[in-house]
């Protein structure tokens, strides 16, 4: 065997999928929170006729009738909360949230202890970003009793509270959160709330465990879901994100993204075939797109399908000729199928491309020692050591460099150096470094054999 193969041998072995961009996936998912009013209120006596008319009105969505009869009852009395709770419900209806508010205000400021018009007014606080006032008014609502549907309406009020307190106080927020999912225990948006606030605050752990809870209670929540497989492969916990994903897909099965990077997870599993397989099928009607041919590539080099892989990565070059991670894919591939010329050739284009490239020097070396380029075996060498640091790799391959240009004095320093890092840990190269080490320096020859015990 040649010194420079001994010395591809030995060098760190090519990253040959380092350079294949994931697609963006998962990214945060943002549940919608459902926007509830309640309308009921405390009958009131004192009321004008008009009120009771509007109110029929409303029951029918009947905006334009409604809003003229109780802006006259209110001219005629200006004190009448039930008036003013009734035209702040039109006007939000109506798409005036200003003057829906104001008209809350008026309604609350009348009668603070309708828990209905205090709700209404804090959710509309918080759509509208007064969220220091709203947390005020959806705590009073918190402390009053709703007039239908208990349950259900104090569990609105906290989920609210919690959005209102959220970036000024998670602490209570969460807590917030955690009451409205004592009162709702089949809805899922608490956790779901509770669970992105955790994560916000990187508490990883805390957010997976309420993500899960809100996907027990909706298994064809997608928001929860997602973001479960986001978590998992955070942690790198790659079982639990293939579960939640594969639970994607059981709900929506044309989900090319999140069967794309199921693939990716498969692969992190080891799982070569089964990853090449999911991309494929995440990838249909893509089959001309080159960064899509770029990653089928990197599956198929990890699941060792090597003439696939070069087909794809081939393609990719081909369509993305400015691409120096296509480029890089592809020089490093062929140093494995040892085409070294053509190798040598797509990595020196990836560095034009892209100089800071450290794998790709490491690799460049190894195919110009296979081509006899020495002198760009060492130039190369030398620029990965501006992003990396040397090793036992690196040194055999400078030592059988210079042996082979017969640059005795270096060669020698290096093949000491080599012994040096090594420790004993590459027996095959170590016998040959010191056979080497005693033909070229013969005087030393003692010192470079090995002693029998």
């Amino acid at each position: 065997m040649s010194l420079s193969k001994l010395a591809a041998a030995t060098l760190t072995a090519a990253l040959l999928a380092a350079a294949m961009a994931s697609l963006g996936l998962a990214q945060e998912s943002k549940p919608t929170v459902r926007h509830h009013r309640v309308e009921e209120v405390v009958p009131d006596d004192s009321s004008s006729p008009e009120v009771s008319q509007a109110e029929t009105a409303l029951q029918h969505s009947d905006f334009a009738a409604a809003e003229p009869l109780l802006q006259k009852a209110i001219a005629a009395k200006r004190n009448d909360y039930r008036a003013w709770f009734d035209l702040g419900y039109v006007y939000n209806a109506t798409k005036r949230p200003t003057d829906a508010i104001e008209a809350y205000r008026k309604s609350v400021a009348l009668k603070p202890d309708v828990f209905e018009a205090n709700l209404n007014l804090g959710i509309l606080l918080v759509q509208h970003g007064d969220k220091a006032e709203a947390a005020k008014v959806l705590q009073g609502a918190t402390q009053l009793k709703p007039e239908s549907r208990p349950d259900e309406g104090m569990a609105r009020a906290w989920q609210w509270l919690g959005l209102a307190e959220q970036d000024t106080d998670a602490k209570q927020a969460l807590a917030a959160f955690s009451e409205a999912a004592k009162l709702s225990p089949k809805d899922a948006q608490p956790h779901l709330l509770a669970a992105q606030l955790q994560q916000k605050g990187n508490n990883m752990d805390a957010a997976a465990q309420e993500f899960q809870a809100a996907a027990s209670l909706d298994p064809k929540s997608k928001e929860a879901l997602t973001a479960l497989v986001d978590i998992y492969n955070k942690q790198k916990k790659y079982p639990e994100a293939e579960a939640a994903l594969r639970n994607l897909l059981a709900i929506d099965p044309s989900n090319s993204r999140a069967r794309v990077q199921l693939s990716h997870v498969l692969t992190s599993e080891g799982k070569h075939e089964e990853a090449v397989e999911e991309l494929q099928k995440g990838l249909q009607g893509n089959s001309g797109d080159p960064r899509a041919a770029l990653e089928l590539g990197a599956m198929y080099v990890q699941a060792g399908k090597y003439p696939e892989a070069e087909q794809q990565l081939r393609l990719a070059v081909q369509k993305m000729p400015k691409d120096a991670e296509a480029h890089l894919a592809l020089g490093s591939l062929l140093m494995h199928l040892k085409k070294y010329p053509e190798s040598q050739q797509e990595l020196l284009i990836a560095l034009q491309l892209k100089p800071d490239l450290p794998e790709a020097y490491g690799n460049l070396a190894v195919v110009a020692a296979e081509n006899k380029n020495y002198q760009l075996t060492l130039k190369a060498l030398d620029y990965r050591a501006k992003f990396l640091p040397e090793g036992p790799a690196t040194y055999f391959l400078r030592a059988t460099t210079f042996d082979n240009l017969k640059a005795v004095p270096q060669a020698v320093d290096y093949y000491q150096r080599f012994l040096e890092a090594a420790a004993g840990q590459l027996p095959d190269q170590e016998w040959q470094a010191r056979h080497r080490l005693m033909a070229l320096d013969p005087k030393h020859a003692d010192k470079y054999s090995v002693k029998k015990k």
